[in-house]
C-alpha cells in the first residue's frame, strides 16, 4: 500500500473517543497496525464510545487495551510490549464548563496523563508523538486570527491550563530528551460520531425533540468549526512527519524538536448561524431560551492555519453547510428518527 503508514505501529491514545476511532479508522485503512487505549469513562455516555469500538474491533491490525493512563507505570509497560513506532495522544478530560465543578478529573488525565505518555515514549523512543491541544489556550486572546505565535498567558478556565501545560511539558521533554513532538490545537471539531456534550449536538437533539435550545449572549459567540474528516487527514499527513532538522513552520525554539499548528477551517461562524444551518437541515424551528455569557466562554475562535498549510500542503476547508447536513443525517439514522 502507498502509504508512509504501512506497515507502522501506531498507538492511539483515546481510541474510542471522536477523533481517536476516526484516525484508528484512517490508520487501519493506510495498512498501519493501530495499538488502541481508552478508559471508557462515563463523562458522556459509554455506549456511544463501544459503538465507535464496534466499527473497529474486527478490523485486521487493531488492538484495544483498556487503560487509565495516570496509573503510573501503565502505558510505558504497554509500549514496552508493542514497541510502537509513532504515538498520536488524544486522550483527555474535554470540556471548559465541566472543569469548573470537576478540577481534579483535568489534573488527573490531562496532566498526570499526559506525563505517562511522555515517559512512555522516552522510555521506549518513537519516531514522532503527535498530542492534542486546544484552541482554548488563547483563553482572553483579542488578536484574530489567533497565530501560534501569540502570547497564549491569559487562560480562563482550568482546561485551558492543563492544555497549555501540556504543550510546555512536551516542550520540556524535547528539549531534554530530543523526543520529536507534534501538538495541535483542535478548534471546535464537529461530524458523525462527535461528543454529545458539544453545542451543535445539543442544538440537533433539541430542535428534533422540539425543546428549546439554551443560547448564550445572544448567539453572537464565534466559533472556528473544524470537520472531523480534516481533523483525521491532517494528524494521518503529520504523524510519519517528525520535526525536520533546522527552521520549519510550527518550530518553537531553535534546536528544539518540537511543533504547533493550529488546526481550524478559518472561518469562524456565529452561533446563530450554526443554529440556521441546523434549522435548515432538520426542518424545525428554533425555540430560543437567552441566557448570559458562561465561565469560561471566550467570544471568538479563529485559526491562522498557514503554518500548517506550509507544512504539510493541506489545511481544513469544508463549509459548515455542508458538515453539519452530514451531521444531522449521521444522528437521524444512529437515533432512528425519520
Amino acid at each position: 500500500m502507498d502509504s508512509d503508514l504501512a506497515g507502522c505501529r501506531v498507538l492511539v491514545t483515546g481510541a474510542a473517543g471522536f477523533v481517536g476511532a476516526a484516525l484508528s479508522q484512517r490508520l487501519l485503512a493506510e495498512g498501519a497496525t493501530v495499538i488502541g487505549v481508552d478508559n471508557l469513562n462515563d463523562y458522556y455516555d459509554p455506549t456511544l464510545k463501544q459503538a465507535r469500538l464496534a466499527l473497529l474491533a474486527d478490523k485486521p491490525g487493531f488492538r484495544f487495551y483498556r487503560m487509565d493512563l495516570s496509573a503510573a507505570g501503565a502505558l510505558t509497560a504497554l509500549c514496552g510490549a508493542e514497541r510502537p513506532h509513532h504515538m498520536v495522544h488524544l486522550a483527555a478530560q474535554a470540556g471548559v464548563r465541566y472543569s469548573i465543578d470537576h478540577p481534579r478529573a483535568y489534573t488527573s488525565a490531562n496532566i498526570d496523563g499526559f506525563l505517562e505518555v511522555l515517559e512512555a515514549a522516552r522510555a521506549h523512543p518513537v519516531r514522532h508523538l503527535v498530542y492534542a491541544s486546544s484552541s482554548s489556550v488563547y483563553g482572553a486572546n483579542s488578536k484574530v486570527p489567533f497565530s501560534e505565535r501569540d502570547a497564549v498567558e491569559l487562560p480562563i478556565s482550568l482546561y485551558a491550563a492543563t492544555k497549555r501545560a501540556n504543550e510546555l511539558m512536551a516542550q520540556t521533554y524535547a528539549h531534554l530528551y530530543g523526543l520529536p513532538l507534534t501538538g495541535l490545537r483542535f478548534f471546535t471539531v464537529y461530524g458523525p460520531f462527535g461528543r454529545p456534550d458539544m453545542a451543535y449536538w445539543k442544538f440537533t437533539r433539541a430542535l428534533l425533540a422540539g425543546e428549546p435550545i439554551p443560547i448564550f449572549h445572544g448567539g453572537a459567540l464565534q466559533r472556528d468549526f473544524t470537520y472531523i474528516d480534516e481533523i483525521v487527514e491532517a494528524l494521518a499527513r503529520l504523524t510519519p512527519r517528525p520535526p525536520a532538522a533546522g527552521d520549519e513552520p510550527g518550530r518553537i525554539a531553535p534546536g528544539v524538536p518540537h511543533r504547533l499548528f493550529n488546526i481550524g477551517n478559518d472561518s469562524p461562524v456565529t452561533v446563530n448561524e450554526v443554529i440556521r444551518v441546523l434549522e435548515e437541515c432538520t426542518g424545525r424551528p428554533a425555540l430560543r431560551e437567552d441566557l448570559p455569557m458562561q465561565p469560561g466562554d471566550v467570544e471568538r475562535t479563529w485559526a491562522d492555519v498557514s503554518a500548517l498549510r506550509a507544512a504539510i500542503g493541506f489545511a481544513p476547508h469544508t463549509p459548515l453547510q455542508d458538515g453539519l447536513r452530514r451531521f444531522v443525517d449521521w444522528y437521524r439514522a444512529y437515533h432512528l428518527i425519520g
